[in-house]
């Protein structure tokens, strides 16, 4: 009786220990070793690449700030150093100007450049028109619009360095602050409090600088701040007036637009302006025509999602390539009293709506009238020509450097 107790407990216990084995299906002890093994790689690879990530980075900083600091100096000691030539001979100077401020801009473009960030053009081709005066319209989605423009237009001729920019106050407490106020370029300020005057000091900052510069075309953002900010309140106000319901873009405002036009263009007595003849304040012997086309410029992103100034700068998305559509509109056909503009700036951002939806759908932009598949160029920037620029940018900097030296060394 005894012996068949015995062998009945070691029955039960010989069960109980196989259950367990049962339960996990029969697995053998060795796999989960082999996938602690399979992360732990998986953890050190992206451990691995977010250490380069990094890395890249801060090299990356460490250079624009020494490029900064070698550029933007040398920039403002040179002009300081031909202010007797803006005495003898203003137009010398500032053609002079020009071409340094488009060296500085080429500098921004080529940290996007070395980083694989590209511009792709579509659309009509504005480098015929380089030489006439022209208003720029562009949607505005991030930090990284100026960026880009400053990329793709490089190769527009003589654009860059007789080019007016209208941008938010921020930018002038940046590193490009100082250059855009020597350049002339018109800091705004944004909301309602301010509106109405800022107005009043555009049309007089267009008055002083814009034809004594020699300028040629003007950038502007008519939605008056980026898209994230300004998206649900622009739909609510199309809702409240019945007008179209955007989401890529936002509704334009009609202030700077209008402001710029009557006082860059001679206005006709239909309310379009001319482009026949000078401005009031052209007229004489150094006539000018005065614009001659609004250039609407569309920029989109892949997969809608922007790119900032912080990720030009620190490099950290893959390579990107940007699209940008052009369209150019004759002067003629833009008309300038309020109601009228207003309505054909909307239907400008209406047509923006349908590219930006077209392309985020297909991956490109429509083809114009006329053309069976849009057809797209990508825009290139010559390697040579941007490493020639960065070697006279730090070769200026030793020289100053070298001069200021020597200078504080005969003083003190």
């Amino acid at each position: 009786m005894a012996a068949g107790l015995a062998d009945s407990r070691r029955t039960k216990w010989r069960h109980f220990r196989i259950k367990p084995v049962e339960k996990e299906g029969n697995k053998t002890p060795e796999e989960p070793k082999t996938t602690v093994r399979v992360t732990m790689a998986q953890l050190l690879d992206g451990a691995g690449e977010l250490g380069w990530v990094l890395l890249k980075s801060v090299i990356r900083f460490v250079f624009m700030v020494f490029n900064n600091c070698a550029a933007i100096p040398s920039y403002c000691l040179y002009l300081v150093l031909l202010q007797p030539l803006r005495i003898w001979d203003s137009s010398a100077f500032w053609h002079i100007e020009g071409i340094m401020f488009k060296w500085l801009l080429a500098m921004v473009s080529s940290w996007g450049w070395i980083a694989g960030y590209t511009v792709t053009e579509w659309g009509d081709d504005v480098r015929p028109i380089s030489e006439e005066e022209a208003m720029v319209i562009v949607n505005h989605q991030s930090t990284g619009d100026v960026c880009t423009l400053m990329m793709c237009l490089q190769d527009k001729g003589m654009v860059v360095q007789k080019m007016m920019w209208l941008m938010d106050h921020v930018f002038k407490y940046t590193n490009f602050g100082l250059v855009s106020l020597i350049h002339g370029d018109f800091f705004i300020r944004q909301g309602k409090a301010h509106r109405d005057k800022q107005l009043i000091y555009l049309k007089d900052h267009l008055e002083k600088y814009y034809h004594s510069r020699n300028r040629k075309w003007i950038v502007l953002f008519p939605e008056g701040g980026f898209l994230r900010k300004r998206r649900e309140t622009s739909q609510l106000f199309a809702k409240k007036h019945d007008l179209p319901h955007l989401t890529h873009v936002t509704l334009p405002r009609l202030g700077a637009t209008q402001v710029i036009l009557k006082t860059l263009s001679a206005q006709q007595e239909n309310g379009s302006v001319s482009s026949e003849s000078g401005t009031p304040n052209q007229r004489g012997d150094n006539k000018r025509k005065g614009l001659q086309w609004v250039v609407d410029v569309t920029i989109a992103y892949p997969k809608a999602r922007p790119m900032d100034i912080q990720t030009w700068i620190f490099g950290y998305r893959p390579p990107t390539v940007t699209h940008v559509h052009y369209r150019m509109y004759p002067i003629k056909e833009v008309p300038v009293e309020a109601k009228a503009l207003t309505s054909w700036l909307y239907q400008r951002f209406v047509e923006k709506e349908e590219l930006l939806t077209h392309f985020y759908d297909k991956g490109s932009f429509p083809s114009q009238d006329g053309q069976k598949e849009a057809a797209s160029r990508p825009m290139i920037l010559d390697p040579v020509w941007l490493c020639a620029i960065q070697s006279f940018a730090f070769a200026s900097a030793y020289i100053w450097y070298s001069v200021l030296q020597y200078l504080y060394c005969c003083l003190f």
